[in-house]
């Protein structure tokens, strides 16, 4: 299965990055994470379109999103003449300040733009979550960010893994709700579907705003108690869709998914499978 790297479809036993690459020296970089559906891609404007956005909050030269989106189209190609497509799976669209010096000071040989597709294996039905101890600083500078920087979300991540959660979920500065790992999130209060706004720091998420506009939610400051009290509650992510969850913590949430999550899932799956581009 090739990769696209640069403007080349090479062999992954041939793709060479610089080990003096920013992306791995200090995590100058960002991603995306896009979602493959029997061979296609889903919501990719919306991808390519935050991914810009994060190479601006990082001030990284803009990305040539046409070449990328034609290296994506090779690969999706390639992938499909080695067999049937995937039910589900993942383009992951790395792009980086390139190679740089022995510290946080960029170099100027120009960036770095990967692509790689793979298999997605499908989510569990409901998922358990563990709220980490380590906030989110919704007032840093990469905030809302799709950054290469994920030592903090590997770390919560394995956190959670350990004490039984398949997703780890962080709070705020300010104790409000923010964000799991690869993930936003959505409660249930008083009836009323609701997700943290942005400026609790939590990333623009693509099905994030796809329930926002299609399953009539509202954004609001949501301390994070209010989660364990939830009448219902979901993640979203461009891998999961609308996932229910099921417990947090130790407390076992009343019902997963409960009827507004059951409609959320429904309308989305409707949607979604009515236009790949939305």
């Amino acid at each position: 299965m090739p990769v696209w790297v640069n403007g080349e479809l090479i062999d992954p036993a041939q793709a060479t990055v610089s080990v003096f690459d920013h992306g791995l020296m200090v995590g100058d970089g960002v991603f995306e994470t896009i979602k493959i559906v029997n061979g296609e891609s889903f919501a990719l404007t919306r991808h390519l379109d935050r991914l810009t956005l994060s190479a601006q909050r990082m001030d990284l030269p803009e990305p040539d999103v046409e070449a990328i989106a034609d290296g994506i189209g090779k690969v999706l190609a390639a992938a499909a003449t080695n067999g049937p497509a995937w039910p589900l799976g993942r383009i992951r669209v790395t792009y980086t300040s390139g190679p740089g010096p022995l510290g946080s000071d960029r170099g100027d040989q120009g960036t770095t733009s990967v692509v790689i597709v793979g298999e997605q294996k499908p989510f569990p039905a409901t998922a358990d979550v563990t709220v980490v101890p380590w906030p989110r600083n919704e007032r840093g500078a990469l905030a809302g960010v799709k950054s290469t920087s994920y030592g903090d979300n590997a770390k919560a991540l394995l956190h959670a893994k350990k004490r039984g959660g398949g997703e780890a979920v962080f709070g705020n500065l300010a104790g409000d709700l923010c964000e799991g790992t690869g993930s936003n999130i959505f409660v249930v209060r008083d009836g009323r579907l609701l997700t943290p706004t942005l400026k609790s720091g939590c990333l623009a998420g693509v099905t994030r705003a796809l329930v926002l506009e299609w399953c009539g939610a509202e954004e609001a400051d949501i301390p994070v108690s209010a989660l364990y009290e939830a009448e219902e509650a979901f993640l979203t992510s461009t891998t999961r869709d609308v996932q229910p969850i099921r417990r947090v913590d130790d407390t076992e949430l009343p019902v997963a998914p409960g009827p507004i999550t059951t409609k959320a899932m429904r309308i989305f799956a409707e949607r979604s499978a009515a236009d790949l581009d939305p």
